[in-house]
């Protein structure tokens, strides 16, 4: 045997010849692997890149619509009734219970067989919607008159009044905004509006957390719902103080969550944009226009599923389309909207 000649062949010796460095990425290994290495630098340059763009980014494209249409289906067909009963404990606590949503989720929550305390400031409102909610679903009521205009003073009575109660949910739905879209400075007792907006807006949301979150943690499990607004989500002039009151509850609900979800209590931030309330004075239903009781059938069905929700498909879809266009347009919209109903109201108060 010609041992010279073994000597530099490693073929011949059963010897592997050492691999190549190689500099090409392992994202395009799966290229030269297609299309072979002949044709590694046309698939990677010219046509053939923008082929492989094109491709990835149609792949990407169906992907999102494909989450989405599933998010769709979990959310609005099949959601979850049994997140919300009494199984999280006996009572529902909710304020503004008199009118609109709060109205609504009083009596969806009343429905799943949970007792309910109304907060308002109106006891002759606050008897007349117990009465019918303890005669049409057979649960035990229990109203609490607060004007939550005042900065301390109600929060040692509904105290007092919660005490002794297994709280299961609370849904702070009390809320104030303008009568109409202005200036800020146009606002009329201004220092008095931001003290009513922020207390009613932001300091209850605080406060009657305060009240009822322990004694969840106590029992590891309970449910707090947050009624933010879809003027929380984007900045809406005309009505700023507002919509400024509303991106902190939503802030301050994703917050709570994040610290308190691994506690057993959930903190969900809804942001409805447009329900038929006495808040929004809209009288006519449509798509994008919903009626409170439909709006709280497909929310409840949220918790737990969404920090965060639009409360109902339609509502989804506004939030949808406004993440999707540029900020600058978005707050365009929201500016000729405004001005446009700012415009309405002055022209009927002038001929009134």
């Amino acid at each position: 045997m010609d041992m010279e000649k073994g000597r530099d062949c490693p073929v011949r010796l059963g010897l592997r010849k050492p691999a190549e460095f190689s500099l090409v990425p392992s994202s395009a290994a799966f290229v030269v692997a297609a299309v072979g290495p002949m044709e590694t630098s046309e698939a990677l340059s010219g046509p053939g890149l923008f082929y492989w763009a094109g491709l990835l980014t149609v792949a990407y494209i169906a992907l999102r619509i494909l989450y989405h249409v599933v998010n769709a289906i979990r959310l609005w067909v099949v959601g979850d009734p049994k997140a919300v009963g009494p199984h999280l404990g006996a009572w529902a606590v909710i304020t503004g219970a008199t009118d609109g949503i709060g109205k609504a989720y009083t009596e969806e929550l009343a429905r799943r067989g949970m007792k309910v305390a109304l907060i308002s400031r109106s006891q002759e409102k606050l008897d007349q919607v117990a009465s019918e909610i303890s005669e049409k679903f057979k649960v035990e009521t229990k109203t609490i008159v607060a004007d939550f205009e005042d900065r301390e003073a109600i929060y040692d009575k509904i105290k007092e009044e919660l005490e002794g109660l297994e709280i299961g949910i609370l849904v702070n739905n009390v809320g104030a905004s303008y009568s109409y879209p202005q200036y800020f400075l146009e606002i009329p007792d201004l220092d008095k509006a931001i003290d009513r907006l922020i207390n009613i807006n932001v300091l209850s949301v605080c406060k009657m957390t305060r009240l009822v979150l322990p004694r969840m943690l106590e029992r590891s499990k309970g449910v707090i719902v947050n009624i933010s607004s879809f003027a929380g989500y984007n900045p809406v002039p005309f009505v700023t103080l507002y919509s400024a009151t509303k991106a902190f509850v939503d802030f301050f609900s994703r917050g709570l969550n994040a610290e308190y979800k691994k506690h057993g209590v959930i903190v969900q931030s809804v942001q409805p944009y447009l329900v038929m309330t006495k808040m929004t004075k809209l009288r006519r239903q449509s798509f994008f226009v919903t009626t409170p009781e439909i709006f709280v059938k497909y929310a409840l069905n949220t918790v737990g599923l969404e920090t965060q929700t639009s409360g109902c498909p339609s509502h989804s879809l506004v939030a949808w389309y406004s993440r999707t266009i540029p900020k600058w347009y978005r707050t365009k919209l929201l500016v000729d909207m405004c001005l446009k109903a700012r415009a309405h109201n002055l022209k009927k108060l002038k001929e009134n």
